[in-house]
């Protein structure tokens, strides 16, 4: 079996991180990529369009992993080596409309793919997808924050997270699976979704600069400080984190560094010729938000010898030609 490739499958393969991890795996020695995006009914097609470029290299499944019965299919027919468990409702804010729906989706699909490896006897490693937001209220005496440091969710979709973790710690004491639990700080970069935060500041300078929008932009909380981090470092970080963490413990991944949303919209609006206003939008503030938090990721460094490479007014400039590629085609 010395020749035989790697079989990797990435579920929610049709997502911001899915699409960047499965280029990057397309770029390792000896890989099969295989990944699950929802039915066409449940919103798969524009799952789809991100892959697109790359769909001939892969081999791509419609799965709602939900589903109990869909995920052991799909675990039975691919038997992979390795599984990066991405799919999930990744917004905080939607998930504040969508409680319900974020910790059915975030939860239940990790429980069902560890119970259909125990029902199949298959034991690959299992990266699960974790995040800075199970931190929530982070005291100023806590930064930077430590994998040990007191979860204090602000919300659903941070629960739903926190859900995840526990699941994975669970049933790597309790039944041995292989769980690497990784806590990825804001992740940014190309392709990312209109409705997070440097990606809708992106969008709307590119639809200004195409005059599909009046010179103004809406914004939301802009004295929030984050540790943005580009998707391509971290997808980079995912898969270090398979080969060589230990499993069943989290581990933080982040720059270590922190920008202020306001710092964030002024380099972006450097970027543009265009004469812009500001507009504070109601309807995009959160019932509660994290003031500031940023990583410690000492541990995770000493573990894999991982370092971010790309400036972070790089991620901005790629992110706003992004959305400037996209208005154009």
């Amino acid at each position: 079996m010395k020749n035989r490739k790697t079989k990797i499958l990435i579920t929610g393969i049709g997502g911001f991180i899915g699409a960047h991890l499965a280029e990057y795996c397309l770029g390792l020695a000896r890989t099969e990529i295989f990944g699950t995006v929802l039915p066409k009914k449940l919103g798969g097609v524009e799952e789809k369009k991100r892959i697109n470029h790359i769909s001939k290299r892969i081999k791509i499944f419609e799965c709602d992993i939900t589903d109990k019965i869909s995920a052991t299919r799909i675990l039975k027919k691919i038997q992979p080596d390795k599984i990066f468990h991405l799919a999930a409702q990744s917004s905080v804010s939607d998930s504040w409309q969508l409680p319900k729906q974020t910790l059915w989706n975030n939860v239940i699909a990790e429980l069902n793919i560890f119970e259909a490896l125990r029902e199949l006897k298959m034991n690959p490693i299992i990266q699960i997808a974790g995040s800075s937001e199970e931190y929530g209220l982070v005291q100023k005496n806590e930064l930077p924050v430590k994998e040990t440091n007191v979860l204090r969710p602000l919300s659903p979709y941070a629960i739903s997270k926190i859900g995840q973790d526990m699941l994975a710690f669970q049933y790597h004491k309790s039944y041995g699976l292989k769980t690497v639990i990784t806590r990825c700080f804001n992740t940014e970069g190309p392709g990312r979704g209109r409705q997070f935060v440097i990606s809708s500041f992106a969008y709307q300078i590119a639809a200004i600069e195409k005059g599909l929008q009046k010179p103004v932009i809406n914004v939301g909380n802009l004295n929030a400080f984050r540790d943005f981090n580009d998707v391509r470092d971290v997808v980079r970080a995912l898969w270090l984190a398979t080969e060589k963490c230990n499993f069943g413990q989290p581990y933080n991944i982040g720059s270590g560094k922190v920008h202020q949303i306001k710092e964030v919209l002024q380099t972006l609006l450097f970027l543009t010729k265009k004469q812009i206003k500001i507009k504070i939008d109601p309807k995009l503030m959160r019932p509660s938000d994290v003031p500031i938090i940023f990583c410690d990721s000492t541990k995770f460094k000493k573990a894999t010898g991982w370092k971010p490479k790309i400036n972070f007014k790089t991620t901005l400039l790629d992110t706003l030609n992004y959305w400037r590629e996209e208005l154009n085609s």
